[in-house]
């Protein structure tokens, strides 16, 4: 099968689906997969090549809508789903869709791992600061004094910083952006995509239903002007201090570096067992 031309987005799209997806108004999920969509596109990947995975969560339904290779998975375990495909199957073009609380909260331990393995895959993790989909529970990334039906006070709690986790866990590819910067979402989604190692794509995106009640700024509208104010693209996030860099969020590719590919490495060790075996006979 030969991939679209770029812009025919519907063909990306399961025919039997019915539309308007399950979001909230204002949610950015729906920016999320449209972008994830986009690049795929430009990549020139078949549908037949792309494993789209996720686990429980508002931004885990996207894969019930993608005509892709799917797996909705348990709340925490996307990874580790993705994980055992991809050994099984290396060429699949493995991506991997979680929120913040089913990456670094349920799952933070298969994150870490999974970073420090190197796989030739992606984690798409959307940062809405909130557990979403049950309520709206304060998340491992709720920001200090932001408030959560668990926290009706205000977080007490340091929050993650996804990206830094990531790098710090050995990402060989780490970025940011926000649901409302699409153009540069896209082309960093792509650049993960087609990057050889496990990548990391931090998506701040807007949750005005859980989380913006509750907090400010509070209407969907509010969210993506917050979401404009407070990116920092990377190459002047480098020229400040950090009294200068707070409150504000570094956009960007953040980490790029090469290290031993996962799979091909465990093919080579299984080729090395077979021989070893064989002198032994």
């Amino acid at each position: 099968m030969e991939a679209p031309k770029q812009g025919t987005i519907r063909h990306y799209f399961r025919a039997a689906k019915k539309f308007p997806p399950i979001w909230c108004a204002g949610c950015g999920n729906g920016i999320v997969l449209g972008s994830l969509i986009r690049a795929i596109d430009r990549t020139g990947w078949t549908k037949d090549e792309v494993l789209l995975a996720s686990g429980i969560g508002c931004s885990s339904r996207a894969p019930v809508y993608a005509d892709f290779n799917t797996l909705h998975t348990a709340h925490g375990r996307a990874l580790t789903f993705a994980t055992g495909a991809k050994l099984v199957r290396p060429g699949l073009k493995a991506i991997v869709l979680m929120g913040d609380g089913d990456a670094v909260g349920i799952g933070g331990n298969h994150f870490i791992h999974a970073c420090r393995r190197n796989l030739d895959m992606t984690a798409v993790i959307v940062n809405n600061f909130i557990y979403g989909m049950t309520g709206g529970q304060q998340s491992p990334t709720t920001p200090q004094g932001a408030r959560a039906t668990t926290a009706p006070l205000g977080s007490l709690d340091q929050p993650f910083d996804i990206a830094a986790l990531a790098a710090a866990a050995g990402a060989t590819f780490v970025a940011r952006s926000t649901s409302y910067h699409v153009t540069e979402l896209d082309q960093l989604l792509q650049r993960a995509f087609v990057h050889p190692g496990f990548a990391v794509v931090e998506v701040i995106a807007a949750c005005p239903t859980c989380y913006g009640r509750r907090n400010r700024p509070g209407t969907p509208v509010e969210m993506m002007k917050w979401q404009k104010q407070v990116a920092l693209p990377v190459q002047k996030a480098e020229g400040l201090s950090p009294e200068e860099r707070a409150g504000r969020i570094v956009t960007g590719v953040l980490v790029e570096r090469t290290a031993h590919e996962y799979t091909q490495a465990y093919e080579a060790l299984r080729q090395a067992a077979a021989q070893a075996a064989v002198g032994r006979g």
